[in-house]
């Protein structure tokens, strides 16, 4: 878990927060430099283009700056509420009283972890950040990166290992790579029926790339016949789980292959 001096809030490591707002005013741009100050990259996303553009796996934290252009985007908040929900992170909130309750009628306040009511110090609002950011127990988590074509599958997951670990979904093997260039995953869980890119050649692009050759593959799948099961565990996975388990025996084998990689058994 990332320390934090307890003057300044500061992280040993190097957190990212994007801001959403309009790049100008002297209070938006002093909170930046105060994030700066208290060693936190910082990231600005002014409209939707720029914000699909940001929002990757380096950042760890959004800040939804009350700006009128920003809280009346009804599409950039709830793309915003999505993502974050779908990387597992953060959601601060900044503005008047209108401004506020425009962003949490798209957003679930749930879903917001801090949130300031103008005026702001940004000093004070920097180290709420910082030292939340910091404590956030999610970072003590493990990642484990779901990668299958149906929707519906991909959030039951999340839904039942969302409250052990920090989950981040993929619809495709080419999303779970371009993830996994940006935030390395200590598991993944991988549909081996997707089509166009399915479960083997998705396999075969991560062993092919060292940086990602290590990191341990269980597979997905609905077939739970003999024959479907070789061919499954013939490319040599970490394991395999049946999707019609359920969801308290997944999180008993999830559970029990972490504890073997602590204990530095092999599959």
């Amino acid at each position: 878990m990332a320390k934090f001096s307890s003057s300044l809030g500061m992280n040993t490591k190097m957190d990212t927060v994007l801001i959403v707002g309009i790049a100008r005013g002297y209070l938006l741009s002093s909170i930046r430099d105060k994030m700066m100050e208290a060693h936190l990259n910082v990231e600005i996303a002014e409209n939707m283009d720029q914000l699909t553009g940001k929002m990757n796996g380096t950042v760890t934290g959004v800040l939804i700056y009350g700006d009128e252009s920003i809280v009346m985007d009804k599409q950039l908040l709830v793309y915003i509420k999505d993502k974050t929900a779908e990387m597992d992170i953060p959601i601060f909130v900044a503005g008047n009283n209108d401004d506020l309750e425009n962003i949490k009628a798209m957003i679930p306040v749930h879903l917001i972890s801090l949130e300031f009511l103008r005026p702001i110090n940004a000093k004070d609002m920097v180290t709420e950040i910082s030292e939340f950011l910091a404590s956030n127990d999610k970072k003590q988590k493990k990642k484990i990166l779901v990668v299958d074509d149906s929707g519906v599958m991909l959030h039951s997951i999340k839904g039942w290992l969302g409250d052990i670990y920090q989950i981040t979904l993929a619809d495709s093997g080419l999303s779970a790579i371009k993830y996994m260039t940006l935030n390395r995953p200590d598991l993944i869980l991988l549909d081996y029926e997707m089509p166009i890119c399915d479960g083997r050649q998705t396999l075969e692009m991560i062993r092919s790339e060292k940086e990602f050759a290590s990191i341990p593959v269980i597979f997905l799948t609905g077939k739970g016949d003999r024959e479907s099961i070789m061919q499954v565990m013939s490319l040599r996975p970490e394991g395999y789980l049946l999707k019609t388990m359920k969801p308290d025996d997944i999180k008993t084998y999830i559970a029990n292959f972490f504890e073997k990689q602590k204990l530095g058994f092999k599959k």
